[in-house]
């Protein structure tokens, strides 16, 4: 394409955006950095931008866009290839489905499988996702002898949990007991070994975790002359949701493309809201310190919601310590103020929230155009009982995800155990679901195959319990014909190993139907993929998500309320929201004010709840708390409005109280016939 037709392409691309936005998308080749407001069309600018660089002439095999969620890539590409569209020019517009596309995991299983061999990994590794490195966590610290009765030791979870912050952090493991798992400092010395001997059991069974997959792409980018060849595939980097980044992702961005050229990330400072993960908002903040030729573009003009409701939000997140100062503007324009609800205790809160969402129900606003959002999962209780008592249905997000279902990890564990036979993990998964073996005779079968060199007529020849043996013999000629047999595609592999496993499915599980179904969809899904390494990878990685669990069935309407947690509903839109359990101690957590950073963090995941709200939004606090709930107890305590809504904030939204009009409806008027004095004077006489 000419200079001309590329400029004329690009006119097309741009002619919907703003100004804002048109800055952002024709910038040239050097560092950016775009500070995206809530609603500002964070990913119109992203996908416009990636459109903009083909149509300029780049080789969409060399962009690299990086995401949180397999979901926003593919959403960010098909808006590319629609653009493109525009063009007129049919080469030009199926240039989006060559981008390299997806999350930093995935893509760094996908260099690793090319380019692993040049730091010692092998192209048959597989990737252990958290259930299954909480597994073989749980496996090492049993063989340490670190969860015996006579000394408290984490649990395996919280041991996963410090070993992926100190790597996702890069900070040493003193540093992370201190600042977040304190509890913890006296068993420093056991994590330690715990750690080291996790890290060897990985490295013999050939096996990744989540964060190894970021380790060993930052030791590809460290090693030459892999390196060298690694930033060779790529002119341009993008990455979406900057702000949600840890210290080792910006390194790798920074290693692809070190002075910067082609670089380009999205976000809000104000949106940082993953610290518990080891994201850190440094990253962003000092995106223009890291790159020292970057610029920074802007964006103000809100599309999603109205002005009463960003002028709350600013004033909200204007009380944070730093980062990029930004007033939101409505594109919508004025609309109804936002309404601070002091309830007098969690009852009438819960009373109030189904009473005003069925009255906009009736003003034509849908119930899952409404949404309930709190900072923890328990703060919903009382309001999912008076939900069920007035039979409106809702759907509660955070629900399990379909690789976390038993009888889907054990199909893709025998996946794994096919392309890598030393996956210790997948391997005692497997065995475990044959009758009369248990864990001794399982660790015997493992050592037996790895002593083999991986090879599973070991397994043939192994002393087994009667009942097994037979079972066992047909779970060995599913994995030796799955392994070897290279005229099976993935679906066909899936299909046989689907097979072996029916049979014990419906032995091991109750409800064996709905779960055979499951593999039977799980066999569909894996027609999509061209290998069972990128397969097993894509589950591991990014899995689909499960039915959410609706509390009752659908009305005839087919609609229900969405109750989330803040931190579940980032990147979504209501026409109502309402947030509640607005009292300190619960907004902020009580958990999370030992530091101004943390202080910072809960703030502005506070700002994210509010800035989902399109038309109307009530932020509600009761002011008792009863000991046992529901009212149940005379004993309680007073809580007072979250310290987020100050007095700058508190005068941009209208204060209600629920009950104050109806304080007095139980009185009956009387005639008077006595004084408070003839009281007294009764009380007198006691003493006197």
């Amino acid at each position: 394409m000419d200079r001309s037709a590329s400029a004329d392409a690009e006119g097309r691309l741009v002619a919907h955006l703003n100004a804002e936005q048109r800055a952002a998308v024709t910038y040239g080749d050097s560092p950016l950095l775009v500070v995206a407001g809530a609603g500002t069309g964070k990913t119109t600018v992203l996908a416009a931008r990636v459109a903009a660089l083909i149509a300029r002439g780049v080789e969409p095999g060399r962009i690299l866009l990086l995401t949180f969620t397999r979901r926003a890539a593919a959403e960010m590409l098909r808006r590319v290839e629609t653009l493109l569209a525009r063009s007129g020019d049919a080469h030009v517009a199926s240039g989006a489905s060559r981008v390299w596309g997806g999350t930093f995991h995935a893509v760094a299983a996908r260099l690793l499988r090319v380019y692993g061999q040049a730091i010692g990994l092998p192209p048959t590794f597989t990737v252990l996702d958290r259930s299954d490195a909480e597994d073989l966590m749980r496996l090492v610290r049993s063989d340490l002898d670190l969860g015996s009765a006579k000394r408290r030791f984490p649990q395996p979870s919280t041991c996963l949990d410090i070993y992926s912050r100190c790597v996702n952090a890069r900070e040493p493991l003193a540093q992370v007991l201190k600042t977040a798992f304190p509890w913890c400092l006296d068993a420093e010395e056991g994590l330690a070994r715990l750690f080291d001997a996790y890290t060897e059991r990985k490295e013999r069974q050939h096996v990744l975790d989540y964060d190894d997959l970021l380790w060993f792409w930052h030791a590809l980018l460290s090693t030459e002359p892999v390196a060298s060849a690694v930033r060779g595939r790529f002119d341009a980097v993008l990455v979406d949701e900057y702000q949600d980044t840890n210290a080792i992702q910006a390194e790798i961005v920074a290693l692809v493309r070190p002075d910067g050229r082609g670089v380009t990330v999205v976000g809000d400072d104000a949106q940082a809201i993953y610290g518990f993960r080891a994201a850190t908002v440094e990253n962003i903040v000092r995106f223009c310190e890291r790159f020292d030729a970057a610029e920074t573009v802007v964006l103000t003009r809100n599309y999603r919601s109205t002005q009463p409701v960003l002028d709350a939000a600013n004033a909200i997140i204007a009380g944070a310590s730093r980062g990029h100062r930004k007033g939101l503007v409505s594109h919508r324009g004025p609309g109804e103020r936002p309404r601070l609800v002091c309830c007098s205790d969690e009852r009438e809160q819960s009373a109030f929230v189904v009473d005003r969402v069925l009255e906009h129900r009736e003003a034509g606003v849908p119930l899952r155009k409404q949404a309930v959002l709190f900072r923890a999962a328990h703060h919903s209780a009382d309001l999912e009982l008076e939900l069920k008592r007035r039979n409106v249905p809702f759907v509660k997000y955070g629900g399990l995800r379909f690789l976390e279902m038993a009888h889907v990890k054990d199909l893709v564990a025998l996946l794994r155990l096919a392309e890598n036979p030393l996956d210790a993990t997948a391997a005692v998964r497997v065995l475990g679901l044959v009758p009369g073996i248990g864990p001794a005779t399982a660790k015997r079968l493992v050592e037996a195959v790895a002593a083999s060199g991986g090879d599973f007529s070991a397994w043939r020849e192994a002393r087994v319990p009667a009942q097994g043996a037979e079972i066992l013999g047909r779970v060995v000629d599913a994995l030796e014909r799955i392994s070897s047999d290279g005229s099976l595609d993935v679906s066909a592999q899936v299909h046989a190993a689907r097979a072996v496993l029916a049979p014990l499915v419906e032995r091991t599980y109750d409800a064996p139907g709905p779960r055979l179904a499951d593999l039977e969809q799980l066999e569909a899904l894996a027609a999509r993929f061209e290998s069972r390494s990128r397969f097993i990878a894509e589950m591991a990685l990014d899995p689909p998500r499960w039915t959410e669990d609706l509390a009752g069935p659908p009305l005839l309407d087919d609609d229900w309320l969405v109750l989330s947690t803040m931190h579940s509903a980032k990147g979504l839109e209501f026409d109502v929201v309402f947030v509640i359990h607005a009292a300190d101690g619960n907004i902020p957590s009580d958990m999370a004010t030992g530091s101004p950073d943390e202080l910072d963090e809960e703030r502005r995941l506070f700002y994210v709840a509010c800035t989902r709200a399109r038309d109307h939004l009530y932020v509600c606090w009761p002011l008792r708390y009863y000991a046992a709930g529901r009212g149940a107890s005379d004993a309680y305590g007073y809580s007072q409005r979250t310290r987020f809504i100050d007095r700058d904030a508190l005068p941009l939204f209208d204060c209600i109280s629920p009950g104050l009009g109806d304080a007095d409806s139980d009185a009956v008027p009387v005639e008077t016939v006595g004084s408070t004095a003839c009281v007294r004077e009764q009380m007198a006489r006691l003493w006197s």
